[in-house]
């Protein structure tokens, strides 16, 4: 068997071991009881490894325990490691698209989602030795922005963000609700003379008058493209100012109504090599009846594009100026069928980055009130969401009677870190896959499994840490020669870390990261509340036990930078 086979797990803390290797694969080979086999390579690995202290086999798992003189020449050795954790670059490279707003809304909580998963992935794999390129399709072009667009002719008086005092994004978002408002109200009237809900939302005329507004953008009419760079600028504005609170950035920015121009020449393209097809009314399609699958339309009959078109010219564009072999797609799980579409095109075409496409699809983020719908302003706004969850960090600090002695300035600083670090924290916490239900008050809880709780965690490390350069000691080497288990414990997590930093990026999952720095602090938190680091039973575990404090603030910090959250040095 190859080497790289072997799986080597940390032993579950409910057995006694360090590491645990699990035999079953390989009691087949030798035709052999899995837990005889077990003793044997235990037994072998103890007379060739003088490390090895002893072992145990539980069914077909093998435990190995290490003499302590291991992880204290480790912890020893990586205190002050500054290439602890650090990877070599692998020579790969990666594109990570994230964010990807339409320009006729304000960003909401499940794009606060998306950013988190898209920045912390970017920076994780960054660390993991990846070339990482950060990139944002921002859609603004297309029938919803021309809704916007629309409304705001009608309706919008000439006024401005600036004569109203509203951010950019949210006042074209408002002229998006009012064009649904008066369309339903349309829709309404319609049928009250009779005809049919159907026939009702294609002849409403403000559906026909946007269908008409987005052919003469298509067209390049002076006057409407005018009002979509106006409005553009104001959402965009709003959107910087957005992407600063938040804390995420970006390498290139992709317009859509740059991109569509390139998937239709592609679509031209795929044309006459036969893989797409014209219907009767002039709309072009791709078969992939044959793949499992469906037709999917690539342009309208009046030659507009759709989503598909401006994704296969984005796809085009990114790869010729980065040339990246993996591309990265964060975007929720309504939209899987799409990249699975979007995938199996481009190999059919035989472009050469298709195969390094993947969907990082997440779930969404539901309310107690239910599923957020834009286009009815039901949504949980991502400005007003920061704004209260500063708030609760607030009430939640003075209520704990943590900001004593802070001045003004620091406690603003650190109710926004609290803020983002609980926002954060709770969307990146669980497998990107599982929907969430986002809980306000549950995310910024001192002691539950959130960010907070990590973030007061370092918070008291350093505190410690602080009180210890005030004492007098004398320098020297530290003789510690037996391990309390809650020392071993984290130790032996601490160890793991540059393993957790490749698995989340293999794997694309920063909730692997995630429940590792929440694991770590509530192991430090054990270990702070069993024994005692200043006031140790001798000089020697001081030293040792402040070595640990020292690693493990240090894993913490830097594992949560990579999430995207700050942490606090007191509170």
């Amino acid at each position: 068997m190859a080497e790289e086979s072997v799986l080597i797990n940390s032993t579950p803390p409910e057995y006694e071991g360090d590491f645990t290797i699990v035999v079953f694969p390989y009691a087949k080979l030798a035709k052999q009881n899995p837990e005889a086999l077990g003793k044997e390579i235990g037994e072998r690995l103890k007379n060739a490894i003088p490390q090895i202290e002893k072992y145990n086999v539980v069914k077909g798992f093998l435990n190995i325990s290490f003499k302590d003189e291991i992880w204290i020449n480790f912890l020893n050795e990586n205190t002050n490691n500054t290439n602890f954790s650090q990877f070599a670059d692998n020579g790969r490279s990666v594109i990570v698209e994230y964010c990807s707003p339409n320009t006729n809304k304000p960003l909401h909580l499940g794009h606060l989602r998306n950013i988190a998963l898209g920045y912390s992935l970017a920076e994780i794999l960054k660390a993991a030795g990846y070339n990482v390129v950060k990139t944002i399709i921002v859609n603004d072009r297309g029938i919803h922005i021309c809704k916007s667009m629309l409304a705001y002719q009608k309706f919008g008086n000439g006024e401005t963000p600036k004569s109203t005092h509203i951010k950019g994004d949210h006042f074209v978002g408002n002229f998006y609700v009012r064009f649904e408002q008066e369309y339903q109200k349309q829709i309404k009237e319609l049928i009250a003379t009779g005809v049919n809900e159907d026939d009702a939302k294609k002849k409403a005329p403000v559906m026909q008058e946007v269908q008409q507004m987005l052919l003469d953008w298509e067209n390049h009419k002076p006057e409407v493209i005018a009002l979509w760079k106006k409005m553009n600028e104001w959402v965009l504005d709003g959107f910087n100012e957005s992407y600063k609170t938040i804390g995420c950035d970006f390498d290139k920015t992709y317009f859509e109504s740059d991109t569509y121009v390139f998937g239709k020449k592609i679509v031209e393209q795929g044309l006459k090599k036969n893989i797409f097809f014209k219907k009767e009314d002039s709309s072009v399609w791709i078969d992939l009846t044959a793949d499992g699958m469906d037709q999917k339309l690539l342009l309208r009959s009046d030659g507009t594009s759709v989503y598909i078109t401006q994704d296969l010219g984005t796809a085009q564009l990114r790869y010729d100026d980065f040339h990246c072999e993996k591309s990265v797609y964060v975007v929720g799980s309504e939209q899987d069928y799409h990249f699975k579409v979007l995938k199996l095109i481009l190999q059919k075409l035989k472009e050469p980055y298709a195969d390094g496409i993947f969907h990082l699809s997440y779930g969404m983020v539901d309310l107690p009130s239910g599923k957020m719908k834009s286009r009815e302003g039901t949504v949980v706004d991502a400005d007003e969401l920061i704004v209260e969850m500063e708030k609760t960090a607030e009430e939640y600090s003075r209520a704990s009677g943590k900001i004593e002695g802070f001045s003004v300035d620091e406690e603003k600083k650190l109710f926004n870190t609290l803020a983002l670090g609980a926002l954060k924290f709770y969307l990146l916490r669980v497998d990107p896959k599982k929907r969430i239900l986002f809980n306000p008050q549950e995310s910024i809880d001192f002691h539950g499994h959130t960010g907070t709780f990590i973030q007061y965690t370092y918070a008291r490390i350093r505190s410690v840490l602080d009180k210890f350069k005030k004492k007098e000691i004398a320098e020297g080497k530290i003789n510690y020669t037996t391990l309390h288990s809650t020392e071993r414990k984290i130790i032996l997590q601490l160890f793991v870390f540059p393993e957790t930093i490749s698995e989340s990026a293999e794997t694309y999952d920063p909730s692997v990261l995630a429940d590792y720095v929440y694991q770590l602090a509530k192991s430090f938190n054990g270990f702070y509340g069993e024994l005692s680091i200043l006031s140790a039973e001798s000089n020697e575990a001081m030293l040792f036990r402040i070595n640990l404090a020292t690693l493990t603030s240090s894993v913490i910090q830097k594992g949560m930078k990579l999430l995207g959250m700050d942490v606090p040095s007191k509170m």
